[in-house]
């Protein structure tokens, strides 16, 4: 949604592709109570920005993930066009999680819910350890795989910043790999701050996922670390 007004007043391509799936994806909503219809449709979304932006990109590491498979992915966040890039490009059912405020906005909160996104609270620390439960319930009951940013935010000066460990207390509540991957070039398209964004390559390095299996809550400090540390290794020759 922030993505959408910030680049609406620089193509208007944009409006009239989001009108388009978004109306899709609403008509979708009465009957697809699975979400995999609307996702499908955002991922449609995704890949005409991607086109409308002249982004190019490439994908590294596919082969290691199963595209039936069922995953916590937690990339490193540098821009708006993250999402649609992760989204457009690794092809396994995502859902995502994202601002409880979206999911009161009459309509698209009713759409979010249906389509199986999580509403994340930002003020209330016993609210957001229920969402994390939730989350890895909803991973383990749909078998679907969620997209994180660990940073908890994009990085303003594009360095990568220290890991929260909702992440790692996804992955291993819901008893899945937790998947660590590199995003680069995205900034350089959409800066944090800008609404200006420009054509350009960017690249997507995905790691080998990294299985929970046996860990406990109390390991997640280190599973965060282990993550961190293989993205700043994916990113290291950039």
């Amino acid at each position: 949604m922030a993505l959408f007004w910030t680049l609406i007043w620089v193509d208007p391509l944009i409006i009239l592709s989001t009108i388009f799936f978004g109306s899709v994806s609403v008509a979708l909503s009465l009957f697809d109570k699975s979400g995999r219809g609307m996702i499908a449709t955002a991922r449609l979304w995704a890949k005409s920005l991607l086109r409308i932006a002249r982004v190019r990109v490439t994908v590294e590491g596919l082969e290691k993930i199963d595209p039936n498979g069922a995953y916590v992915f937690a990339a490193n966040h540098l821009s708006y066009m993250d999402t649609p890039v992760v989204l457009g490009n690794i092809p396994v059912q995502f859902r995502f999680m994202a601002k409880k405020g979206l999911f009161q906005i009459p309509f698209l909160g009713t759409h979010l819910m249906q389509a199986g996104h999580i509403p994340v609270p930002l003020e209330d620390a016993r609210a957001s350890v229920k969402t994390l439960h939730r989350a890895a319930e909803t991973i383990r009951d749909r078998g679907i795989s969620i997209l994180i940013f660990p940073e908890g935010g994009r990085s303003i000066t594009g360095a990568l910043q220290e890991f929260k460990e909702g992440a790692a207390y996804i992955a291993i509540k819901a008893g899945v790999p937790i998947v660590p991957v590199a995003l680069v070039g995205t900034r350089n398209i959409l800066a944090m701050g800008s609404a200006t964004f420009h054509s350009g390559p960017v690249t997507v390095r995905i790691s080998a996922p990294i299985p929970t299996a046996g860990m406990s809550l109390r390991d997640r400090a280190a599973l965060t670390a282990t993550v961190r540390e293989r993205i700043v290794f994916l990113l290291g020759g950039e």
